[in-house]
């Protein structure tokens, strides 16, 4: 976060580079937390399942890969948005 600030607040004083970039930073940051987050819970509920019902474990691996997947791409599509919002950003047209 304080990287991205210094590149924000170093700009040749547009305002809205600077804020994009400010944003861009806080977006995958909380993103990639949330990411984090869901995915050790994922792993969490998964050893606990297999270790319940250890038959079930093949079952659970891939519905667990299939899940961390799904969370992986939402953050990626923050990290698309935010490539968007820094190197193509449509308030500066």
């Amino acid at each position: 976060m304080v990287a991205f600030a210094t590149f924000a607040f170093a700009s040749d004083g547009e305002m809205i580079k600077a804020y994009s970039v400010v944003a861009a930073g806080v977006g995958l940051g909380l993103a990639a937390l949330g990411g984090a987050i869901g995915m050790g819970n994922t792993a969490a509920a998964t050893i606990s399942g297999t270790a319940r019902n250890p038959g079930l474990g093949g079952k659970l691996m891939t519905t667990m890969f299939i899940s961390l997947a799904m969370i992986e791409a939402q953050v990626i599509y923050t990290l698309v948005i935010s490539l968007i919002a820094l190197y193509a950003n449509p308030f500066l047209k």
